[in-house]
């Protein structure tokens, strides 16, 4: 997906509350809202259209997904609302036309929940994963180019279901921006990470501290993302110290040094530069002078 312009429109003007978003000449509708808004948007056209939807929310510190369909949307949602009590958010899925048919929906649902088992961001509420149906070859073409288009939209409205962290493990610098690196010569850890696009992307073979030694109470929950990663196996036991198995994309330098040192860490000031010792702050700092 190249450059586009996504609309975005807050239904009751309320970033947080119901929102549709749409990408121009797509025929896709996305319209997402909190549990608490339920009622009204369920009260929308759209919500009576067939397609996919997506619950998220968090059980026990632990973000939480729900990937389903329907060719009546607002039934499943109710059905939900009765039965499950973790999820603060639902995503619906749809076109402006109403054109999606229940294989379409059963598509989108077997691919999203693909998706979300890879991505790994979330752990999923979803029983055994439904298969993909056969839709015919042209009409699976359309549906893969129709979830290019929906994923970057999912993603700019906070939805990180999909989102994959893993990075293929050729990952190579970019627009000559120099490799980072963070130390903890005590512990014997050394982690290399790279700027690709918008991510902070941590190397395979990096070292990460054994267990995280911080505080659980802490807001930026920082430790609940360490755990995922030793869960997943991003960061495997070896020896005294973590290693990671493959290039893992973090969204900021602090989240990264933060699941390499184990505790909450300062990132632009604890990644440094290889070779230079000028801390990502200082080298941040010159690059916008030099612009």
């Amino acid at each position: 997906m190249g450059a586009t312009t996504l609309e975005l429109f807050f239904v009751d003007g309320d970033p947080e509350g119901v929102l549709t978003a749409q990408v121009f000449n797509w025929t896709g509708h996305v319209l997402s809202a909190p549990r608490l808004n339920l009622i009204s948007a369920l009260k929308r056209e759209e919500a009576s259209y067939t397609g996919a939807y997506v619950l998220v929310g968090e059980r026990d510190g632990v973000d939480i997904a729900y990937v389903g369909q329907g060719e009546n949307i607002a039934e499943r949602i109710r059905s939900h609302d009765a039965k499950k009590d973790w999820w603060e958010r639902v995503v619906w899925i749809t076109t402006s036309s109403n054109s999606l048919n229940k294989a379409h929906a059963q598509y989108l649902e077997a691919r999203l929940v693909q998706l979300a088992k890879a991505g790994g961001r979330f752990a999923l509420d979803n029983g055994n994963a439904p298969s993909i149906p056969s839709i015919g070859e042209a009409a699976s073409a359309n549906m893969e180019a129709f979830l290019d288009q929906l994923l970057p939209v999912l993603r700019a409205i906070r939805i990180d279901v999909f989102a994959d962290s893993k990075r293929e493990a050729q990952a190579t610098r970019a627009n000559d921006l120099p490799e980072f690196e963070l130390t903890l010569k005590k512990e014997g850890i050394k982690a290399r990470a790279l700027i690709q696009g918008n991510e902070f992307v941590v190397q395979k073979g990096s070292a990460a501290r054994r267990e995280w030694i911080g505080d659980r109470k802490e807001q930026t929950h920082y430790w609940k993302l360490h755990d995922k990663l030793v869960e997943s196996g991003v960061i495997e036991l070896n020896g005294s110290i973590r290693v990671f198995t493959e290039n893992y994309a973090f969204s900021s330098t602090s989240a990264a040094g933060a699941v390499v040192t184990g505790r909450s860490t300062a990132g632009p000031i604890a990644w440094k530069v290889a070779d230079t010792g000028m801390t990502y702050k200082e080298w941040e700092a010159s690059e916008l002078v030099r612009d």
